[in-house]
């Protein structure tokens, strides 16, 4: 017989909740979910006019990626802050703030005369997304009357929108100028800063402003060794990431209009795979062990990318192929995430995030370093090995994961 207790403290299951309904959300929720499609689109739009930049400003590929490398430096610190910022504005006001700051940083952007005042301005864009990346998946969360489940789906799912629509507008932008997609950034970030205004009553949202949290909790929450693990594992992951962000646009040889495309295409599967795939796959093999499946998957994806580097149409269909391995990913990781300590949620997202925004930091800069010093194919094989390492340090922490398995025995 299961006792009350004992269902309260079975784990997450992305399948038990979000098999039905997850349409089904209080107008706040569609509020963020929207205004979260656009801030995810402003990170997409600048990408297909990454070699673009690297020609108007005179700048070598290293220099343009150091605006990944800034916006997730800055974002990786920002994200330790964000609870106390979202516990005295509350989600409302944070989100509001963190879009504001994007809105001018980005309009800036587009005035920049070179590529070091780019940069800044990029590590200003880290802090704004920061704050609205952070208080996002947790206003969701809290606000969403059908589970925790349908919510990261539906955050997930508005990630993956964004970053689909994003390239193409940026693509047909930057095919007019590099610096239109700053400018397209900026107005899609007013548009959402009137959305939530609107539609996210302070009323409705007393979870995040309860009680303050303190500067130091997310260091704290990583005392946990299944949150510090899976937070190793998304920094390890994301080198493979982000290497496919900043450094494939430089060789797949494609206008901006061109590059979007390619980036629509795999947003579009990253969209998909995150609502309708994760769930099949975790109920399968089980979180842990999907995410293993997955993580292998991806580090043989980018092998492939860097075995068949100066071949385009391998390059451009293995990017593609990428968002759908990544969509699972995702989904499966910030699921593993929410239950993996017994912190709040926004904290467990706040630690977790900073140690992946690391790993998101470090890999652009150093790909394209890399090809510069070597070769195109290069970044890739060492992208494959990082992702190979998250692997390797799961199976390491296996028994530290065990309670986030849904389809573990003991359970």
């Amino acid at each position: 017989m299961t006792s009350k207790s004992q269902t309260a403290a079975k784990p997450l299951t992305i399948e038990s909740e979000a098999a039905s309904g997850i349409l089904k959300q209080p107008v706040a929720v569609w509020a963020v979910f929207f205004a979260a499609i656009t801030a995810f689109m402003g990170m997409g739009l600048v990408n297909p006019v990454l070699p673009t930049i690297a020609h108007n400003l005179n700048a070598t590929p290293s220099e343009v990626t150091l605006l990944y490398t800034s916006y997730n430096a800055v974002m990786a610190f920002a994200m330790l802050i964000t609870g106390t910022v979202s516990s005295k504005l509350g989600s409302k006001g944070t989100l509001l703030l963190g879009i504001s700051i994007i809105a001018i940083v980005s309009a800036l952007g587009g005035f920049a005369e070179n590529i070091w005042t780019l940069v800044g301005l990029r590590g200003g864009w880290g802090l704004g997304n920061a704050l609205f990346v952070a208080t996002a998946l947790a206003a969701i969360v809290s606000l969403s009357d059908s589970g925790t489940a349908k919510a990261i789906i539906l955050y997930e799912a508005a990630v993956g929108l964004g970053i689909s629509i994003g390239p193409l507008m940026g693509g047909t932008l930057g095919s007019l100028t590099w610096r239109a997609p700053f400018f397209g950034v900026a107005t899609l970030m007013v548009f959402a800063f009137i959305l939530l205004t609107l539609l996210m009553p302070k009323a409705n949202i007393p979870a995040v402003k309860k009680a303050k949290t303190p500067l130091l909790a997310p260091f704290h929450a990583m005392k946990h060794r299944s949150l510090l693990v899976l937070g190793i594992v998304a920094a390890l992951y994301n080198v493979g990431f982000f290497t496919i962000m900043a450094y494939a646009p430089f060789v797949m040889g494609l206008e901006p209009k061109g590059l979007g495309y390619v980036f629509l295409g795999w947003g579009i599967l990253l969209a998909l795979t995150s609502v309708f795939m994760a769930p099949k796959l975790q109920q399968w093999f089980g979180t842990v062990k999907a995410m293993i499946f997955m993580l292998i998957l991806f580090a043989l994806d980018l092998t492939i990318i860097g075995i068949f580097a100066t071949t385009q149409w391998v390059v451009i269909s293995a990017v593609i192929f990428a968002g759908a391995i990544l969509g699972n990913n995702n989904t499966l990781i910030t699921t593993a995430v929410m239950d993996a300590a017994p912190v709040e949620r926004a904290t467990a997202s706040a630690a977790y995030s900073f140690l992946r925004f690391i790993g998101a930091a470090i890999a652009p800069f150093m790909a394209a370093k890399l090809g510069e010093v070597f070769n195109s194919h290069v970044p890739f094989l060492v992208g494959a090995g990082f992702v190979f390492l998250s692997v390797v340090f799961i199976r390491m922490n296996f028994k530290h994961l065990k309670h986030v398995d849904t389809t573990d025995p003991s359970h």
